[in-house]
């Protein structure tokens, strides 16, 4: 049961949506920037919500696409040209840190 998005979801979600094409932020990123929660609760809010946002912009801070959804993830890293290595995202190079003046 999912029920509507809690304020804390809406403003992950946020996050999320204003990463711009070819950045990703780290679940721990998200939290960081909001303040509050932590990487877990990051990524619940992005089981539970995350369908509608640009999810793949998300993924652990080692560069790992979210589980399960590997190859999909991939797909959407080359067409947006992230910066990649092999099979991970190039954190270094891919990391956005969530400055408004650069969303989209």
């Amino acid at each position: 049961m999912r029920g509507d998005p809690t304020e804390y979801a809406e403003r992950v979600l946020d996050v999320v949506d204003r990463i711009p094409p070819g950045r990703v932020m780290a679940y721990g990123d998200i939290a960081e920037f909001l303040g509050e929660g932590g990487p877990r609760q990051v990524g619940r809010v992005m089981a539970l919500w995350g369908g509608g946002v640009p999810w793949w912009r998300v993924l652990r801070a080692d560069g790992s696409p979210p589980a399960g959804h590997e190859q999909r993830a991939l797909k959407h890293y080359r067409a947006e040209g992230t910066p990649l290595r092999g099979d991970r995202v190039d954190m270094r190079l891919a990391r956005w840190p969530g400055d408004t003046a650069e969303a989209g």
